[in-house]
């Protein structure tokens, strides 16, 4: 199934404790419908003394949000935006935002 976010994609959180922020997606959990987000859902996580980490003590990790509550950011506008996918002639399937503008190439048509 084709997911509205994909990774390196600048997004906007519509609901939770961060709605309104924005970040890039570094990764994305298909299989848990998830993404993680730069900045977003930021946790403590405690670590015990290790040879990497001889003081240990607690880091602040980010955590996965779920996919639906984010959306792409809109290029020309800079705010969040519903997706479509169109499909070319040639066969290449492009994100447009509601508005029309180009988003994103999803995949380009094998020859």
């Amino acid at each position: 199934m084709t997911r509205h976010v994909k990774k390196g994609d600048t997004v906007q959180i519509i609901a939770g404790v961060n709605k309104g922020a924005t970040g890039k997606v570094m990764r994305v959990i298909p299989d848990r419908d998830r993404v993680l987000v730069e900045g977003v859902n930021l946790a403590h996580k405690h670590i015990r003394p290790s040879q990497r980490n001889p003081q240990g003590g607690r880091i602040r990790v980010e955590r996965p949000i779920h996919i639906s509550n984010v959306l792409p950011v809109n290029p020309k506008t800079g705010k969040g935006t519903r997706v479509k996918v169109s499909t070319d002639a040639k066969g290449n399937k492009k994100r447009l935002s509601v508005d029309g503008s180009e988003i994103g190439t999803i995949r380009r048509a094998e020859k």
